[in-house]
């Protein structure tokens, strides 16, 4: 798909698409639970989408939130250890 404008002069909407850390899969980004971390530093769940940062996306599946907590992909993608109680705060939010 081509961004910008099509020859009779309308704008083409682009289709955000994310990949997830663990599956590797492209989704579109409604599809996906996004983590960010902050320039403070800060790492939390981001339900808007919106928040200022480095953001990294997970599917919203159960097998990919297990392999998660297993692999902790989060930990090496912000490069800061993260604490077990928020891998089990994107567990709730999927699980919901």
């Amino acid at each position: 798909m081509s961004r910008g404008k099509t020859a009779k002069g309308t704008a083409i909407k682009r289709i955000e698409m994310r990949r997830c850390v663990v599956c590797r899969q492209v989704r579109h980004k409604s599809e996906l639970l996004r983590v960010v971390k902050n320039s403070a530093g800060k790492i939390s769940i981001d339900e808007t989408g919106k928040v200022p940062g480095r953001g990294a996306y997970i599917c919203k599946s159960s097998e990919c939130v297990a392999t998660l907590s297993k692999r902790r992909n989060f930990d090496k993608i912000f490069k800061v250890k993260l604490p077990s109680e928020l891998y089990d705060m994107i567990k709730e939010k999927v699980l919901m």
